[in-house]
């Protein structure tokens, strides 16, 4: 399993991560069944989103004898009210869902506190002008939290949330399909098939501001809906009207600005077994980028996706890397000195560029690569 930095908390965090779909099957049986399996595997971050006392239980039983060994993720205003979940601003039942959680997990902390499901900026506001706010962040002074974070599927709300800079972990939902629509208050229009009838072209700019934003700001992004509910592995039911494969949306997802990790919903242990063999996949296998350029209903055209197909260059150029600084830059409208730092220690520079093109004629997307390369010399001065 490969680990990597959770943006600035100082966590490291296994790239394929645990969802918490599975855990209350079997009459929360299967909780047991995929820690152990997720220990096995290398796993050590799991999202728990569900306020269900049973399911929180059931993860406490878990985790005991190796608490140390998981980085918990979960949320702050889901609670338990009248036999079902719901989503709350109301600070005493809140406060009521903290304790009721920290209980039932049988821990002293929780690594990530998410404020839960923050999808409009009327939502926002209550969250940051109200009561909700301050009772996290003395959570987090108190240690009963060691990072905020929050969770959201629009670009806006997270956009914001993010440059307050009161959030450690953006919680979002990142896919193929998801990042060609504009925020939305209203969650189903990631995957309202309306939205999908007329050609979509290229990544919706606030979203790519968004991850660019958390990779320079140190925000650590975990992912949900990698799969899109699964109707991207569904040829019938995939927006973009082929299916692709989980290594191919674990790639997608893993190679998105501030990623960290994937929480890849189980069911089983042989699903999560399976999210994990992504480990050990050939780069054949995680390659997207042909599978993009094929998709009937949508167009990613001289949009670079990372994807390394450029490669090799003559002068051994890491293209992606100096394109994804220069797009950092770009959407900071001048240079931080991270993404300087990042881009100095480059063992090539793009000032290396000959221009002779090769890069150019292997890019599925039709990308102006010798510009960027330009560009880049010219904004970094090397």
């Amino acid at each position: 399993m490969n680990y990597r930095k959770l943006g600035n908390t100082g966590l490291m965090v296994s790239e394929i991560g645990m969802g918490c779909e599975g855990f209350e099957e079997d009459q929360c049986r299967n909780t047991m069944r995929l820690f152990d399996a997720a220990e096995r595997l290398g796993i050590n971050y799991f999202d728990l989103y569900t306020s269900n006392p049973e399911v929180r239980s059931s993860v406490g039983k878990a985790l005991k004898g190796r608490r140390d060994r998981f980085i918990i993720q979960s949320h702050v205003c889901s609670v338990w009210k009248d036999g079902q979940y719901k989503r709350t601003r109301e600070i005493h039942d809140v406060k009521a869902g903290v304790e009721e959680m920290m209980s039932l997990l049988e821990t002293g902390y929780v690594d990530v506190g998410m404020i839960h499901y923050v999808d409009s900026l009327e939502d926002w506001r209550v969250i940051t002008e109200g009561p909700v706010l301050p009772y996290v962040l003395e959570l987090k002074k108190e240690g009963i939290i060691r990072h905020v974070g929050l969770s959201s599927h629009n670009s806006q709300v997270a956009l914001k949330a993010v440059k307050s800079g009161f959030i450690e972990v953006l919680m979002f939902s990142v896919n193929p399909c998801y990042d060609l629509q504009p925020a939305s208050e209203d969650v189903n229009a990631l995957w309202d098939e309306k939205n999908y009838k007329e050609p979509l072209v290229n990544m919706d700019p606030e979203r790519q501001e968004l991850y660019e934003t958390c990779q320079r700001q140190g925000v650590g992004v975990t992912v949900m809906k990698a799969f899109g509910g699964g109707d991207l592995l569904d040829e019938r039911l995939s927006p973009a009207g082929r299916a692709l494969t989980p290594y191919q949306c674990l790639h997608y997802a893993l190679t998105r600005p501030g990623v960290a990790t994937v929480l890849a919903g189980a069911h089983s242990v042989e699903q999560l077994e399976a999210s994990a063999s992504y480990e050990t996949a050939s780069d054949e296998e995680k390659d997207y980028a042909m599978a993009f350029a094929a998709f009937p209903k949508i167009s990613w055209k001289g949009h670079c996706m990372y994807c390394s197909h450029c490669a090799p260059c003559p002068k051994q150029i890491d293209v992606a890397s100096v394109t994804k600084f220069l797009n950092l830059a770009r959407a900071q409208g001048g240079v931080p000195e991270t993404v300087r730092e990042h881009y100095e220690v480059l063992p090539h520079h793009a000032g290396e560029c000959i221009r002779c093109g090769a890069c150019e004629t292997r890019c599925p997307f039709g990308v102006g690569i010798m510009e960027n390369m330009r560009q880049a010399r010219e904004l970094f001065g090397k």
